[in-house]
């Protein structure tokens, strides 16, 4: 049975990726990020998920880059956009972008993976309902495919790992409905930006959470301060 590298931060995203990946007979590596961060509950949702699918490995790397990225996710001194409307959410990138983030993380995945001889590594990147950002769009997936495919010893020698992004362009209620199909801890997994005793249902990340729970027709778990 091959190995994939699985990106997992613990939302509902990444923790349905974990399921799918187990669904097409992958052993899954599942791999986690501290990297300052401006809570930890996503690295406890994380765990949880790691647990309940029982996977191979859970490796949680820590990156002491927080301080040296200007996002608001990363500095509380940064002012997080609230209570966007969906044209708001669509139009530009806010202030929640961590620079580089995804590039960052895959270039960690991917070096596990070809030091495993794992096929290929899973990202939950998502390009219909997201918040623009950059490094979650197709164009990006296939850069780094390209950059997987001749930049590493791997590529070379025609056994490049894949870049997997099965949620790509599906809608988030879409992802719901995957999510309950397979048994996906829904009630254990954190989407909020914040990490406060119930999500803020504020954020943009609460706001398409909810947005797609509803369009799926599936009542959210998870305590919000706010529900749209």
């Amino acid at each position: 049975m091959s190995e994939a590298v699985v990106l997992l931060s613990g939302g509902l995203d990444s923790s349905t990726v974990v399921a799918l990946a187990e669904e097409q007979g992958f052993e899954v590596v599942a791999l986690t990020f501290d990297y300052g961060q401006r809570h930890k509950k996503e690295l406890e949702s994380a765990r949880w998920v790691a647990e309940h699918f029982a996977v191979k490995e859970h490796i949680v790397v820590k990156l002491d880059i927080g301080s040296l990225l200007k996002s608001s996710l990363t500095h509380p001194s940064i002012e997080m956009p609230e209570r966007r409307t969906r044209q708001q959410i669509e139009s530009s990138i806010p202030s929640t972008y961590v620079p580089s983030r995804n590039t960052i993380f895959l270039s960690v995945a991917s070096s596990i993976a070809e030091s495993r001889d794992a096929a290929a590594v899973f990202i939950a990147a998502n390009a219909v309902d997201f918040s623009g950002y950059p490094d979650c769009t197709p164009e990006f997936v296939a850069a780094f495919q390209l950059v997987l495919d001749v930049g590493t010893k791997a590529g070379k020698e025609g056994r490049g790992i894949r870049v997997e992004a099965p949620l790509l362009r599906k809608s988030k209620a879409e992802i719901v409905r995957e999510a309950v199909r397979l048994k996906v801890p829904i009630e254990k997994t954190w989407s909020c930006y914040r990490g406060g005793a119930k999500a803020c249902g504020r954020c943009d990340s609460c706001l398409l959470r909810l947005e797609g729970f509803a369009a799926a027709g599936v009542q959210d778990p998870l305590p919000y301060e706010v529900r749209k």
